[in-house]
């Protein structure tokens, strides 16, 4: 074994250094879960349980991609420092080393987003292990999450109704049609209306308004969830390219503070000029 702050050589070491990157990717993964939970907080989230996430403006959205660019771009760049920091130093040219500590937060980037997504599908799982488990009621998780608030004013009555389960499942698989070219068909409507107007009580006429209106509000509530889960594709991508940038770029500067034994990182056009 060398002896303490003694170089290595690339025989002696392995081209990635794993304690460096799983320090660097746990770092990232803290920052961005405290980042995201404090934007969750202020109603910074791109992902929303809330009924009327899918009426937010514009604007919202904006900000809320914006918020995401810098969670990505402080979470990973805290990473990418980590693991170039951490590495241990090689006995190689300068340029060959600043390529590897960029390696080395780039690898770091890519552990970080599969923890990230590992833990998604854990809860993911445990969600949907939770969920109700009915035959009926699982026919149309879809539908009653996106149209759900159409579907009550569809059925919306004075009086109780025992056991809607399996309509409202019935009628979203029907109504998720509205957003197609073609619409709801005509023996849709119709079947829908009879449904309405027996379950309900109410004249035909007044049946068929109901089933009208759920139709065109179901129509404009898809449009909507389709438009938000492009743009939240859209600033997810973006954050992660960003993210692996800074990723890289910072995982340099970790390696060449490593190489300075300096530790005032926040001042990189600073040393730059040195």
């Amino acid at each position: 074994m060398g002896a303490i702050g003694e170089r290595v050589t690339p025989a002696q070491n392995s081209h990635l250094q794993w304690s460096a990157i799983l320090g660097g990717a746990a770092a990232a993964a803290g920052a961005s879960f405290t980042l995201n939970a404090f934007g969750a907080g202020i109603g910074l989230s791109l992902v929303s349980s809330a009924p009327t996430w899918r009426d937010s403006s514009a604007v919202y959205w904006l900000i809320a991609g914006v918020f995401l660019l810098f969670v990505a771009i402080a979470s990973f760049a805290l990473g990418g420092y980590v693991a170039g920091r951490m590495r241990a130093p090689l006995s190689l040219d300068s340029a060959e080393t600043e390529f590897r500590d960029g390696m080395h937060g780039l690898v770091t980037w890519g552990v970080a987003v599969v923890m990230a997504a590992l833990l998604a599908l854990g809860v993911a799982a445990t969600a949907s292990a939770t969920a109700p488990s009915g035959g009926n009621a699982s026919q149309s998780v879809a539908g009653e999450s996106i149209i759900a608030s159409e579907l009550d004013e569809l059925f919306r009555t004075g009086r109780v109704i025992d056991d809607l389960t399996y309509r409202r499942a019935e009628a979203a698989r029907i109504l998720l049609k509205s957003s197609g070219h073609n619409g709801v068909p005509n023996p849709d409507r119709r079947y829908l209306t009879s449904i309405t107007s027996i379950i309900m009580g109410v004249p035909e006429a007044e049946a068929r308004q109901r089933v009208d209106h759920a139709i065109a509000a179901s129509a404009q509530a898809l449009h909507r969830a389709r438009v938000a889960a492009v743009l939240q594709a859209f600033f997810i991508a973006a954050a992660l390219f960003v993210g692996a940038a800074f990723a890289w770029y910072a995982a340099c500067e970790g390696g060449k503070d490593r190489e300075k034994g300096v530790f005032h990182f926040w001042e990189w056009s600073a040393r730059r000029r040195i």
